[in-house]
C-alpha cells in the first residue's frame, strides 16, 4: 500500500508524561487544605513523586500488562502436591511494590496519614486500579486488628511497612505483608449473619480451627486475611495465615477464580476452609462489631477509588477535546462540547473534595468527626460510586470510536466503574445504613447538619435544598421506601455546602444550579448555557501550572 494512504493528521497525543497529583487541581487543593503546615512540604514532596510516576509511560505500561495477563489460578504443583497459589504477571508487583513504598497501606500512624494516603491512592489508582483492593484491605485491617493489643503489635509493623515481598512464607520471615477479607458466602452475601462457616475452639487461647467456604475472598494470595466464622458464642472475626508459623501451608483451598466484568488484574476467589487453623480477633459472638471498621475503612477506599476513575476519565476527556479539531475548530471550543465537559467535571470535582473530607475527619479522629462519618461515609459510599459509571461512560463517548477501542484505555474504566458499588455493600446497603444511624445514633445526624451548615448563607439554592432536605428527614412514613432518594439528596447537599466553602465560584455556581436547583436535564451536557463553562473545563484540564 502506498506510503502516501498513512498520513496521520487531527490525532490526539497520549497523555503520558505529567504529575497526576500536580495536574489535579481539586486534589492539590484539599490537601493544601486538610494537612497541616509542618507537614504539608514533605506530603506535597511524596505525592509530586507518585503523581510523577502515575503519569509516567512506564506506569500506564504496567497498568495495561496488568491487565491483558490477568491471574491464574495453581491448585497443584507438578507433581501433584497442592499449593493453591495465584500467579500475576511481573507489572502486578511493580505496580503493588511501588505502591507499598509510597505509603499506601500507611494511614494510621502518621501525621495526616488518611489524607496523605487518600491522596496517594487517588493519584496512583488512575495508572491501575485493580491492584488497589490489596491495598485497600491491608489498611483496612489495622482498626480491625487493634481490637486485639497483642495481635495488633505483631502485625501491624508489617501491615504498615514500606516493603513488599511476594511469595508465600512465615509473616515472621517478611519485611511486609498484605492482607484480604473473606465475609460473603453462598448462602448469604451481604447477609454475613447467615454465615455458616464453624469455628471449633483448641485448647490455646483464642485458637480454631475453621471449616466452610467463602463464595468471595479478596486478594487470596495475601499473607492473611480476616474472615467471619459461627463460633459457639456466635458469629466472630478471625485472623487466618496463609503460612502457620513452622512453615507449613494452612488449609486455604482456592476453589476458582471468579471471572469478573473488569478488575481484571486482581484475583478474587471461592475458598473452602477444612480445618483450617485461626485465630480469634475481638470477643466471641461480636465479629461484625469487630470487623466493622475495617469495612466502613475499605467503603471510603470505594469512595476514592471511585473519584480516581472518574478523574482519569474526565481528564483524558479534556485532553481528547483540548486536541482534537472537527467542523473547523477545537473540539473543547464547541459550546455543546464544553458544556458536556464541564457537566463531567463538576461530577469529578465534587467526589474528589467529598473523598479527601472524609479522609480529613478520620485523621482528626474527635468525637464530633466519628459521629460525621458514620452518615457521611455511607452516604458518600453510595451516591459518588453509582455516579461512576456513567461518568466514565460519557467521557468515553467524547473520545468517540476512538474511545471505544481497548487502546484507549476508556473501556478498562469502564468496565471497572461498577466494582466500587457493589463492594463493600451495595447501595441498598449503604441507604439502609444511613437509616439505622439516623435512627439510633441522633448525634451523627447532628454532626451531619452542622457539617453541610457550616455553608448556610452563601447560596440560596444550597439554603433551599438544606430546608428541603430537613423536611425529608421529618417524614418518617414510607422511610424505607424513600430511603435511596433521601440519601442521594444527602449527598448532593453535603457536596454543595463543601463546594461552596472550598472550589471557586464558577464551579459552586455550576453545581448549585444543575445539582441543587434542578436547572439540568437527564444527561450530561445540559448545564445552563449562562454559566462560566470555560473557567470549570479550563481548571480540570490535566496540565500542571
Amino acid at each position: 500500500m502506498a506510503a502516501t494512504t498513512h498520513t496521520v493528521t487531527n490525532q490526539v497525543p497520549p497523555l503520558v508524561g505529567y504529575d497526576v497529583f500536580a495536574a489535579d487541581r481539586a486534589l492539590s487543593e484539599a490537601v493544601e487544605r486538610h494537612i497541616e503546615p509542618g507537614v504539608l512540604p514533605v506530603a506535597r514532596e511524596e505525592l509530586g513523586e507518585l503523581g510523577r510516576s502515575a503519569g509516567s509511560a512506564q506506569a500506564q505500561a504496567w497498568g495495561a500488562q496488568a491487565n491483558e495477563h490477568p491471574p491464574v489460578l495453581r491448585t497443584h504443583d507438578r507433581y501433584g502436591n497442592r499449593i493453591d497459589e495465584v500467579e500475576f504477571h511481573p507489572a502486578w508487583h511493580r505496580l503493588l511494590g511501588h505502591a507499598v513504598a509510597a505509603g499506601l497501606t500507611d494511614a494510621w500512624g502518621r501525621p495526616a496519614g488518611h489524607v496523605r494516603r487518600a491522596a496517594g491512592f487517588l493519584v496512583w489508582t488512575q495508572a491501575e486500579a485493580g491492584h488497589g483492593c490489596p491495598l485497600s484491605m491491608t489498611h483496612a485491617a489495622v482498626p480491625a486488628l487493634r481490637t486485639d493489643p497483642v495481635l495488633a503489635a505483631e502485625w501491624e509493623p508489617r501491615l504498615t511497612s514500606y516493603v513488599y515481598e511476594e511469595g508465600l512464607r512465615p509473616a515472621s520471615d517478611k519485611a511486609g505483608v498484605l492482607f484480604g477479607m473473606g465475609m460473603t458466602e453462598k448462602q448469604g452475601g451481604t447477609d454475613v449473619r447467615s454465615n455458616t462457616t464453624r469455628a471449633e475452639p483448641l485448647a490455646g487461647d483464642g485458637e480454631y480451627l475453621l471449616t466452610g467456604h467463602k463464595w468471595f475472598c479478596s486478594a487470596p494470595m495475601s499473607d492473611g486475611f480476616l474472615v467471619l466464622a459461627q463460633a459457639p458464642g456466635g458469629l466472630s472475626c478471625f485472623l487466618v495465615p496463609r503460612v502457620l508459623p513452622d512453615g507449613s501451608r494452612n488449609v486455604f483451598a482456592i476453589q476458582r477464580l471468579k471471572d469478573k466484568l473488569g478488575n481484571r488484574s486482581n484475583a478474587s476467589a471461592e475458598v473452602e476452609l477444612d480445618g483450617t487453623w485461626a485465630r480469634r480477633v475481638g470477643e466471641e459472638g461480636r465479629g461484625v462489631r469487630t470487623i466493622i471498621e475495617m469495612v466502613a475503612a475499605t467503603r471510603l477506599d470505594c469512595v476514592v477509588g471511585s473519584a480516581a476513575l472518574m478523574r482519569q476519565a474526565v481528564a483524558q476527556a479534556i485532553h481528547h477535546a483540548t486536541y482534537r479539531s472537527a467542523f473547523g475548530g477545537l473540539l473543547i471550543d464547541k459550546p455543546l462540547m464544553r458544556n458536556v465537559l464541564a457537566d463531567l467535571a463538576l461530577e469529578s470535582e465534587a467526589a474528589t473534595v467529598l473523598a479527601m473530607r472524609l479522609a480529613a475527619a478520620y485523621d482528626t479522629d474527635t468525637e464530633e468527626e466519628r459521629a460525621f462519618l458514620r452518615i457521611a461515609v455511607p452516604a458518600a459510599k453510595y451516591w459518588v460510586t453509582k455516579r461512576c459509571t456513567p461518568v466514565v461512560g460519557e467521557a468515553l463517548e467524547c473520545l468517540g470510536g476512538n474511545g471505544y477501542v481497548e487502546e484507549s484505555g476508556m473501556p478498562r474504566l469502564l468496565r471497572e466503574a461498577p466494582l466500587n458499588s457493589i463492594w463493600e455493600g451495595s447501595g441498598n446497603v449503604q441507604a439502609l445504613d444511613v437509616l439505622r444511624a439516623l435512627q439510633r445514633e441522633p448525634q451523627a445526624l447532628d454532626a451531619f447538619l452542622r457539617e453541610v451548615g457550616r455553608a448556610r448563607g452563601a447560596d440560596h439554592r444550597l439554603d433551599a435544598a438544606i430546608k428541603d432536605l430537613l423536611t425529608e428527614l421529618a417524614d418518617l412514613e414510607g422511610i424505607e421506601a424513600r430511603a435511596r432518594r433521601l440519601v442521594e439528596w444527602m449527598a448532593l447537599v453535603l457536596q454543595g455546602s463543601l463546594l461552596v466553602r472550598w472550589a471557586p465560584p464558577e464551579v459552586s455556581d455550576a453545581f448549585c444550579a444543575s445539582r441543587l436547583g434542578g436547572d439540568w436535564g437527564a444527561a450530561f451536557g445540559t448545564l445552563p448555557h449562562s454559566l462560566d463553562l470555560a473557567s470549570v473545563v479550563a481548571r480540570a484540564r490535566p496540565v500542571a501550572d
